[in-house]
């Protein structure tokens, strides 16, 4: 296949469409009345709402940890420093909150790879440390899938999902430890699959090293034990009174919601996945889906929040997040990038209004 075809908007139309098209029309044939969700928002408990925003703060310091550990890991003197390390990941959270795809993964590298102009081979180690900063959250979503398996009250629907999970979790913990360690090989010389497939290895180096990997691993468990508890708060702001397992549920199915990003936060179908496991604890489907769109906001308001705020600091632009780098353009700094995509803009319109 063509990559730069496959990044075009036409062709992820062509994919995104007919889905977001079948979601909107399960959501208008089978979904609550829109007078039940008006209900349920009228009766949010704001104190509880900011009990949640504040731990979800909390989650994003935790995962910000766990990434430095990563990248100290990975790299070589001079280190970002935390403050520094926070503010790439809260960029990263905010394109990845308005941008389909996972814009934010590369966002976040862009902005400690500008940081360290001229230093050859950073991108690529810092892409690699982000895929082992994402494997390491398998450890804590395998233990928050057993405690929802021996725990909570789960739809039929559901119990394939979580042991897909759970398989393919392992297979993604063996995979990178045994793929992780030093590769040398020049990625000019690469072509683009093989040239992530290094990236990873080189950012991968962190599972060899234990006490790195075992820190990383304590914060992503903070991380996500700082998620699950904002859940359950959001729970109460929508005066929802299921047990902590109910909120375990929610948090494993929203995320598997969210895996694949095929509109700006795949909204409609986080909500589905929010709602019908509520529904075993007595909540109506009105309620569960207004608590969708509710837990779904105050997840949004941290990110957008924070990012807004960093991007501004890190002299970024919202037109520049869109343009982040592919495989074939890893050494290349994002602001090079932006004028490259530019000229090349420019170019295509001289073209067209030549002929």
């Amino acid at each position: 296949m063509n990559f730069r075809f496959a990044r075009t908007r036409w062709f992820r139309a062509a994919l995104v469409l007919p889905f977001a098209g079948l979601v909107i029309g399960l959501l208008i044939w089978r979904g609550p009345s829109l007078s039940g969700i008006g209900d349920a928002f009228r009766q949010v408990k704001w104190e509880w709402v900011i009990v949640a925003v504040a731990i979800n703060l909390l989650s994003v310091l935790a995962r910000a940890a766990a990434w430095q550990s990563v990248i100290r890991a990975a790299l070589d003197d001079p280190k970002p420093a935390f403050p520094l390390v926070f503010s790439a990941f809260s960029v990263g959270l905010f394109a990845n909150a308005v941008l389909p795809g996972r814009i934010g993964e590369l966002a976040r590298v862009a902005v400690l790879n500008r940081k360290y102009p001229g230093r050859k081979g950073l991108w690529a180690t810092l892409v690699g440390t982000v895929v082992a900063h994402r494997v390491f959250d398998l450890v804590p979503v395998l233990m928050l899938v057993l405690f929802v398996l021996l725990t909570a009250k789960i739809p039929t629907w559901a119990y394939t999902s979580l042991w897909v999970v759970i398989a393919a979790g392992v297979a993604l913990t063996v995979f990178a430890f045994f793929s992780a360690g030093g590769v040398n090989q020049r990625l000019e010389t690469l072509g683009p699959v093989v040239r992530l497939v290094t990236m990873a290895r080189r950012g991968l180096g962190v599972m060899r090293d234990w006490p790195r990997a075992a820190l990383a691993i304590m914060f992503q468990i903070l991380g996500w034990t700082c998620q699950l508890f904002a859940v359950w708060a959001a729970m109460r702001a929508f005066d929802i009174h299921a047990p902590l397992p109910a909120a375990g549920i929610v948090l494993l199915l929203m995320n598997v919601a969210t895996i694949f990003p095929l509109w700006p936060g795949n909204i409609g179908l986080v909500q589905a996945a929010v709602a019908l496991p509520l529904v075993s604890y007595g909540i109506s489907r009105a309620h569960g889906v207004a608590y969708g769109f509710g837990l779904q906001a105050i997840e949004a308001s941290v990110g957008i929040g924070i990012g807004l705020i960093f991007l501004g600091t890190e002299g970024l632009s919202f037109a520049m997040l869109k343009v982040m780098p592919d495989a074939s353009q890893a050494e290349m700094p994002l602001a090079e990038q932006a004028e490259s995509d530019d000229e090349a803009r420019r170019a295509r319109v001289g073209v067209s209004g030549e002929s």
